[in-house]
């Protein structure tokens, strides 16, 4: 399966989750998610009956992969990744989602959303410890320096996103130097650190059966 092409503002629509797919339209009364918050469609309105475990199971797991903007089978072997790993599942999945180089561009405020910050990273605007690195699925580790390159820290959409990474916040477990469009990796996320609204026993239970 392709990455999604639905408009973005109808998938926030279709998970009734706000998923910020859209930056900092987001935030502003223009979100469509805010005037309509039921699902698109002709019957979006209509009282539906009670979903089943499965349907709730499927949902969650679209809803994160929309957030994270993957396609089906990376986000697979995300999971699959997780499940070999020691510890508990769905906190290894989050973890390696978190850790993928386009969020932690997003997360730093150098770009307003995830899609901005994999096109930043794909045209080479990112390094990594010094290098080039273009694969937005890139795993970052501890005490890696994520830094815009100096070319391109002049380009506006990189610094109107760090004028609002205020509102955003940045993650306890990077450091954001915003002057010298450097983030630096201190810890490997904890669950108790990722703030958004994810249920990751629901996608355990969805792959497990």
């Amino acid at each position: 399966m392709g990455r999604n092409t639905e408009a973005s503002c109808r998938q926030c629509r279709r998970e009734r989750l706000k998923l910020f797919l859209k930056g900092d339209r987001c935030f502003s009364d223009k979100c469509a998610f805010e005037r309509r918050s039921f699902p698109p469609g002709q019957h979006g309105q209509a009282r539906s009956r009670k979903p089943s475990d499965y349907f709730i199971q499927l949902r969650e797991k679209q809803k994160v992969k929309r957030m994270y903007g993957m396609y089906e089978g990376q986000f697979l072997n995300t999971f699959h990744t997780a499940d070999r790993q020691k510890g508990v599942t769905g906190e290894n999945l989050l973890r390696l989602l978190e850790r993928r180089l386009d969020n932690v561009v997003y997360r730093a405020g150098f770009a307003s959303s995830r899609n901005q910050a994999r096109q930043l990273v794909r045209h080479n605007h990112v390094t990594v410890n010094g290098r080039k690195v273009n694969i937005p699925s890139f795993k970052v580790s501890v005490n890696d320096e994520v830094v815009i390159k100096e070319k391109s820290c002049s380009l506006t959409l990189i610094n109107e996103s760090l004028e609002a990474v205020a509102r955003r916040g940045v993650p306890a477990w990077m450091e954001l130097d915003a002057p010298g469009y450097k983030a630096t990796i201190k810890s490997m996320p904890e669950r108790d650190q990722i703030t958004v609204p994810i249920q990751e026993q629901l996608i355990v239970e969805l792959y497990s059966k």
